[in-house]
């Protein structure tokens, strides 16, 4: 994943999840909203899903199955990708099906 396809400031987060278009499960909370240019994302993982080692792990495993799976992601939209506590015990096949049914779920919407 690219930076500049990476949301970062406090205040575009704020916008995306005031808008309350958003898909959930059990280990996802997926917010979007349209946007006119190439999708961006911001990833947030709580403090309460681990220490900082066990964050950045699951950021990184999120990023890749982002990456790997472009064809099945919509194009035109913002996406912020809040993670549930007990997705840390998930394998990473697991997340991946999780996490291509909630943008199956936001395609359908459309």
């Amino acid at each position: 994943m690219k930076k500049k396809d990476i949301i970062k400031k406090n205040t575009e987060f704020s916008e995306i999840l005031n808008l309350n278009n958003n898909v959930k499960n059990k280990y996802y909370s997926i917010y979007y909203r349209d946007n006119s240019k190439s999708p961006r994302y911001g990833i947030s993982v709580p403090t309460k899903t681990g220490k900082a080692v066990i964050r950045n792990k699951i950021k990184r495993r999120v990023k890749n199955i982002i990456d790997n799976n472009q064809k099945y992601i919509q194009k035109d939209k913002d996406y912020v990708i809040i993670i549930r506590k007990g997705l840390k015990d998930l394998s990473y096949q697991d997340m991946e099906k999780e996490f291509l049914n909630l943008m199956k779920k936001i395609g359908a919407k459309q």
